[in-house]
């Protein structure tokens, strides 16, 4: 249990570092050679859709265990569940979108 802890807070460190670490080494380069907008893309639309989908899960679990505790509480239950849900959707395809704009447009 512990070391799976200190590996967790050691990858989080060094994504930390990374993502420090990446702007600099853009800005640092020439105008004829950015390669590293890639690599901020990548890792800004892998972070969104990340957390869009542990979003989504969290959100589907608690609403299907609250359908399965009061069945006759569906309709509430979906109508309170679907705005949420395309909130959280928006949210990752906008991040890609934005991704596809920094890796064609520079």
């Amino acid at each position: 249990m512990r070391s799976s802890r200190k590996r967790f807070t050691q990858a989080i460190l060094l994504l930390a570092i990374l993502m420090l670490a990446a702007p600099n080494a853009a800005l640092a380069q020439d105008g004829d050679n950015p390669t590293l907008h890639y690599f901020g893309a990548a890792i800004g639309a892998g972070i969104a859709v990340i957390g869009a989908g542990i979003g989504i899960s969290r959100l589907t679990a608690a609403a299907v265990e609250s359908i399965a505790r009061q069945p006759q509480a569906v309709k509430d239950i979906v109508g309170a569940f679907q705005l949420p849900l395309f909130l959280l959707e928006g949210v990752a395809v906008i991040a890609l979108g934005v991704s596809f704009v920094v890796i064609f447009m520079r």
